[in-house]
């Protein structure tokens, strides 16, 4: 068996084993009881532990020196190049590292739940000193490994290649943009009157059936996959078996429902991968901006549009009775593209979404650079939240204790959130030009044509090229903000065609 070969069998285990990880992840989120948290860290640390030894092993290093590509196809070549990736990555940090690291976050993970749920930052704030302090680590590690900066390593674990230097001009350019673009949305709005308010009975199992309904028409296969309840939205599992979850409150579906279409178009990339290349690099997605550019896609661009709105008032009439029947299309729509300053990040509207994202990427990119210390990141962030959305922060549960990625060690994740939304937008353009029934479809119900689109430009293509090639084969152009900044114009402000 030739080097490559060797090296295609040793990576499917190591999917194997990151696959029994995910599961377990999923478990410790959705139905592990709050005593096993101990444990369930010793067992992620050992797969993850175990996933590190055979990445970084002699005899791995050796096999990808002695690999070549001369005899290898494109998407060989491909896997060969992701294989050596991941290899540096892992290779620059110590075997003991890794385990603490992940134990370090299983148990911040859990504490980070209670003090969520007391509003105390205090219960948080030792774990999550420990959390950054193996961070810092393992970006110093990488850093010197790699050549970059401790956070553009960081930042490269999400998405290969992205840099400060390549974040900082847009979104210098969206700090400069959004206090106009909110202001004069709100204004238009105001004089519009603010959109009726969503209350009633809207029972959690019939907001359950309404999302899995709409799951299956956007194209989820529940073969391979399910819906459940989580303290904080996700889409995880293994490969083949993609899990997501959603919250719910009986009194308001709305943010539920949008968090379900959201992650929705996670497990739609998840679901849509090569399939000849599933136990491989090459066949992972590519990185987490054009992994939440899908799930934005769906959630953002297409199920907030006027056209899915016209699909989704009589679905949500058939589940709801009386309190659906009156949300019409156009009452819908305005309540989906309401435009307010609000707390918390996975509930806010289109416009003042990135200014979420903006703070926590200032702020996590100060800690890692030893400029803010978790003990004043309460005030920190209260502060930016202050500057950004002009809101005074009530409590810890709407400040800095909202969000997991930090207590789970996800420093470097936040920014591919907004870059994934003008990514989104650049897609969805592309798109709908090359396809003109795809917006008709999402009226009707009919996702497939843009189901069909974004398997042949984004989901089949996995990590056989990078965000760049493949946004650039698909709509023509590298990432840019010109779509984005054009669809929030259009959508808030009226400028062009409605969307």
């Amino acid at each position: 068996m030739t080097p490559y070969l060797t090296l295609e069998r040793l990576f499917a285990r190591l999917r194997a084993l990151g696959d029994a990880a995910g599961i377990l992840g999923w478990d410790a989120q959705t139905l592990m009881p709050t005593g096993s948290a101990e444990g369930r860290a010793e067992q992620l640390a050992a797969l993850r532990g175990l996933s590190h030894e055979l990445l970084v092993a002699p005899s791995t290093a050796d096999l990808l020196l002695a690999a070549g590509e001369d005899a290898l196809d494109p998407w060989q070549a491909a896997n060969l190049r992701e294989m050596r990736r991941a290899h540096a990555h892992a290779s620059a940090v110590p075997g003991d590292l890794v385990e603490a690291e992940s134990k370090a976050s299983s148990v911040a993970e859990m504490a980070w739940r209670e003090a969520r749920a007391r509003s105390d930052f205090a219960l948080l704030r030792p774990h999550l000193e420990e959390v950054l302090r193996l961070a810092r680590e393992v970006g110093r590690a990488k850093g010197e490994a790699l050549g970059l900066a401790p956070y553009d390593a960081l930042l490269d674990q999400y998405d290969p290649g992205l840099t400060r230097a390549r974040i900082d001009p847009v979104f210098d350019a969206l700090r400069a943009e959004l206090p106009d673009l909110i202001r004069a949305a709100r204004e238009r709005q105001a004089r519009e009157g603010a959109p009726p308010a969503v209350a009633g009975a809207f029972p959690v199992e019939a907001q359950r059936s309404v999302g899995e309904a709409l799951m299956r028409t956007l194209g989820f296969d529940f073969a391979r996959g399910r819906l459940d309840t989580s303290l904080h939205p996700f889409c995880g599992g293994a490969t083949g078996d993609v899990r997501i979850t959603t919250r719910y409150e009986a009194g308001d579906f709305t943010r539920s429902l949008m968090g379900v279409l959201h992650e929705t178009g996670h497990a739609l990339y998840e679901q849509g991968r090569p399939a000849a290349w599933l136990s491989q690099p090459v066949g992972d997605a590519r990185g987490m901006t054009l992994h939440e550019s899908q799930s934005l896609l769906m959630e953002m661009q297409a199920c907030r549009s006027p056209e899915f709105m016209r699909h989704l008032a009589p679905v949500l009439a058939g589940a709801f009775g009386a309190e659906g029947a009156a949300l019409t299309p156009e009452v819908l729509h305005r309540i989906y593209t309401h435009v307010a300053p609000g707390f918390i990040r996975v509930d806010a509207d289109e416009c003042t979404y990135p200014a979420h994202i903006l703070l926590r990427y200032d702020l996590e990119r100060a800690m890692v650079d030893g400029d803010l210390a978790v003990a004043d990141l309460p005030g920190a962030f209260d502060a930016q939240v202050k500057a950004l959305l002009g809101l005074d922060v009530p409590d810890d549960a709407r400040g800095c204790l909202q969000d997991i990625h930090w207590p789970g060690g996800a420093f470097g994740y936040f920014p591919t959130y907004t870059l994934g939304a003008i990514a989104a937008a650049q897609l969805f353009e592309a798109a709908t030009a090359a396809v003109p029934e795809i917006r008709p479809g999402l009226a009707e119900g009919d996702f497939a044509p843009l189901l069909a689109w974004l398997r042949a430009n984004v989901h089949a293509k996995g990590s056989s090229l990078g965000t760049d090639e493949i946004m650039e084969g698909a709509t023509g152009r590298p990432l840019g903000i010109d779509s984005y900044r054009a669809h929030l114009r259009r959508r808030y402000l009226g400028e062009g065609v409605a969307a």
